[in-house]
């Protein structure tokens, strides 16, 4: 490995073992699963102001800004991503939850072609299917002893990876024009006030009835910033095939920490599903890889560099 990459690697490593402890303080947050998404975006909000804002420098010129509607859409799909994904971890193990929603590289790859009329490669098509029969498989492989409606827990999860494809597609439009740290700032900012919204409607307690529930909340806030900012700036410097695969051990974090935590353990099925799952996520990103062409259309002149990489998308 050369030393350009050693850097990046040993980022995108950390980044997604931080990233694997949000499952398990979104179940020890003592509040309800949206209101425990807008604590998430309470908590980082200061620090996203700490990385973007600059005295003396103007709104216009690289700095905090506006938002753009495009950045209020990107802000909608996050916040139905997080909602979907904290009631999945609610519902079902935790293992399951985290897994289920690498299903997000396969949905955005496949949605990159239909949108510029490439025909799916043979090779990309038997990944997917590999894919959505390791997540059938997961799900019904369930002992039934995983959370308190499994079936339910995990179609949410599944649910929540269209979610972030609609989230990371739309960010892919926007990185040609605006940095990662705003997009980052604006989408936590007008997500916070949704999340609010949904945790009232639907009848959540919003606030933490322990100080262990308080600091987990004030955990989650970091890990939005430290694990989803430090995924995001290694994927614009490493090949989409490394990235896809690395990414991979956040689930595998989640569900060594829900075992140690939680006693949930998975069934011979559900372990074996998990794989297929996880291979056909692989699979489907070397298959894109491989493809040579220019760049692709939706990359910006700020992350040409890291088109490539941008297929691969982290969980949230």
């Amino acid at each position: 490995m050369t030393a350009s990459r050693a850097a990046p690697l040993l980022i995108l490593l950390a980044s997604a073992a931080v990233l694997g402890l949000a499952p398990i303080l979104v179940r020890l947050a003592d509040t309800g699963p949206a209101a425990a998404g807008m604590w998430r975006f309470a908590f980082a909000l200061p620090w996203l102001l700490l990385l973007v804002w600059r005295p003396g420098q103007a709104a216009g010129a690289g700095g905090i800004g506006r938002p753009s509607p495009l950045m209020g859409l990107a802000a909608l799909f996050f916040v139905l991503d997080l909602a979907f994904w904290h009631y999945s971890i609610r519902f079902t193990s935790v293992a399951n939850a985290t897994t289920l929603t690498n299903l997000t590289p396969v949905i955005v790859t496949a949605v990159v072609w239909l949108m510029f009329r490439e025909r799916p490669r043979a090779l990309f098509l038997a990944a997917l299917a590999l894919a959505l029969f390791g997540a059938w498989t997961m799900s019904a492989g369930a002992d039934g002893r995983q959370g308190s409606d499994p079936r339910l827990g995990d179609l949410f999860a599944a649910v929540t990876a269209l979610w972030y494809a609609g989230y990371f597609l739309t960010v892919k439009v926007l990185r040609g024009r605006v940095s990662a740290s705003r997009i980052m700032l604006w989408t936590t900012g007008l997500g916070l006030p949704l999340l609010l919204g949904v945790a009232v409607v639907l009848g959540e307690p919003l606030t933490p009835a322990s100080t262990a529930g308080w600091l987990a909340c004030a955990g989650l806030g970091l890990v939005h910033v430290a694990g989803q900012g430090g995924v995001a700036w290694a994927l614009g410097r490493l090949p989409a095939a490394l990235t896809a695969v690395t990414v991979l051990i956040q689930p595998v974090v989640a569900a060594l920490l829900g075992w140690m935590l939680f006693a949930e353990t998975m069934t011979a099925a559900q372990l074996g599903g998990a794989a297929a799952l996880l291979a056909g996520v692989v699979l489907a990103q070397w298959s894109a890889r491989v493809k040579p062409g220019p760049a692709a259309p939706l990359a910006g002149p700020e992350n040409k560099k890291g088109a490539e990489a941008e297929t691969s998308a982290p969980v949230p």
